[in-house]
């Protein structure tokens, strides 16, 4: 379990954020400005910070300057709708460990939180490692964002990965359809739509069928 701390200001995002963290067994609380983001984030009560750019009172960018310039080293992932490479760049030079443009998909920012947790050494499962995914004969790269199944390279699309992403970071657990749908497709994706199930074929046939098993009345899981 880590501590985790929303800078943003849109509701609906902040909420969103939170709930997924929350569900993942993490303590998460929200700022809605800049200026009590830079008061919360100074407090020594966050193992990570997410923070917004466009903030209101204090932005982004004023806040991760202030951060770094009292001596707080607590990580800390820009999620912003800037997304133009200077803006990249000013943030990671300003001191941010991560950047991830909005639109996002919450499995990606989940990995890169678990990611940055486990570099600091917080929060159970802390030991270092790598980037590379293992389970059940599939590896997964996520940096290079490569496939490979019993050795050999399999082509997986956009959102066959980042679905395979979330089935192998909680390997041997059961995930709902609707947990797959708000980590794997967003906010605004219909809850009444049969796309994990399609999704979950795909992967079947690339991965092995196997690979997934259907958990009738509760979901799927990835055997590892």
């Amino acid at each position: 379990m880590a501590r985790i701390l929303i800078v943003e200001d849109e509701e609906r995002i902040a909420s969103f954020v939170a709930k997924g963290l929350r569900a993942e067994g993490h303590v998460a609380t929200i700022a809605t400005d800049g200026h009590s983001g830079l008061d919360e984030a100074l407090s020594g009560e966050h193992d990570l910070v997410v923070l917004d750019i466009g903030l209101p009172i204090m932005d982004g960018f004023e806040v991760l300057e202030n951060l770094r310039a009292q001596g707080s080293t607590v990580p800390v992932i820009v999620l912003t709708a800037r997304d133009s490479v200077g803006d990249t760049v000013s943030a990671l030079e300003g001191g941010a460990d991560d950047y991830m443009p909005k639109p996002f998909r919450f499995a990606e920012l989940l990995a890169r939180v678990r990611l940055r947790l486990r570099q600091q050494g917080t929060g159970a499962g802390s030991e270092p490692r790598s980037d590379v995914l293992l389970a059940g004969g599939v590896s997964l790269d996520l940096r290079t964002r490569r496939a490979r199944v019993e050795g050999s390279d399999v082509d997986l699309s956009a959102r066959e990965f980042t679905l395979a992403e979330t089935f192998m970071l909680n390997a041997g657990h059961v995930l709902s359809r609707e947990q797959l749908l708000d980590h794997v497709w967003g906010l605004d994706f219909d809850p009444g739509s049969n796309v994990v199930d399609v999704y979950v074929g795909y992967l079947r046939k690339k991965f092995g069928a196997h690979s997934i098993s259907t958990v009738r009345g509760m979901g799927y899981r990835f055997n590892s």
